[in-house]
């Protein structure tokens, strides 16, 4: 379900030539082809976007790890030496988005902006136990992904979509990856790691995602960057990329490109 022109299909998924850098980050059901519509709308006469897969998702499936935030954290730096950047601005979505506070708390002055789409906050998800169930099962579970990704986005969008997102994320992450990085972005807490960092910061969530939504944001993203913003997008739940993906696009160069 990605969706690049520029995807060779190995390694990381690279869009753009610009001169505003920006690593990409994804989400637990995502992987870096798993974007839905974003990459084939980056303006690459401004922007030069890449895009991480984990260990044990997408073309690095096969990839030991211990599934942790540093590990991300550590591959993304990696990364960016690698391509030859010394600052860039950092994108992640929903799990994404706490692996993306991870490199700002472990490379701060290498980060020049940075953004949360429906982020994971720096100090986790509380969970009750039946919501606990309901995602630690996920990784053997399909329906239990299905039920998350339709509670996620309202419980307003089409069957066939949701078994699409479903049946993407099977195939492009291992079902150990998978269920340890829950632990990773459920649990794991570096607020005070982050909080009072100067940086401008942008979270971008759904008016559809009952758990990451502005209010969760306005309690953290807002709280822990002095700096922050909100950005409420009308009509999309938790994977604007995919329900809304011209006006995420729109707004996340307006930030990125200031």
């Amino acid at each position: 379900m990605t969706v690049s022109s520029t995807d060779t299909g190995a390694g990381p998924v690279r869009v753009g030539h610009g001169p505003h850098r920006v690593l990409a980050l994804h989400g637990w059901f995502g992987s870096a082809r798993g974007w839905g519509f974003l990459p084939d709308l980056i303006d690459p006469e401004r922007f030069s976007w890449a895009f991480l897969d984990y260990r044990g998702y997408g073309a690095r499936r096969d990839v030991p790890g211990d599934h942790t935030l540093a590990e991300i954290s550590h591959d993304a730096l990696e990364l960016a030496d690698t391509l030859g950047w010394d600052t860039f601005s950092v994108v992640g979505h929903s799990m994404g988005g706490s692996a993306a506070q991870r490199v700002l708390a472990d490379a701060p002055d290498r980060v020049d902006r940075l953004v949360g789409i429906s982020p994971v906050p720096a100090g986790g998800v509380p969970f009750d136990l039946q919501s606990w169930a309901l995602f630690d099962g996920a990784a053997a579970n399909p329906a239990n992904r299905r039920a998350i990704i339709d509670l996620t986005t309202g419980n307003r969008l089409s069957g066939r979509w949701l078994e699409e997102m479903v049946r993407f994320s099977l195939d492009h992450s291992t079902p150990a990856a998978f269920g340890a990085y829950l632990t990773a972005w459920a649990r794991t807490d570096f607020t005070d790691e982050v909080k009072g960092n100067e940086i401008p910061a942008l979270a971008v969530v759904g008016e559809h995602d009952p758990a990451l939504g502005a209010d969760t944001m306005r309690g953290t993203w807002l709280r822990h960057y002095p700096n922050a913003r909100l950005e409420v997008l009308a009509n999309a739940g938790h994977y604007a990329m995919y329900e809304t993906p011209v006006r995420l696009v729109t707004v996340l160069e307006d930030f990125l490109g200031g």
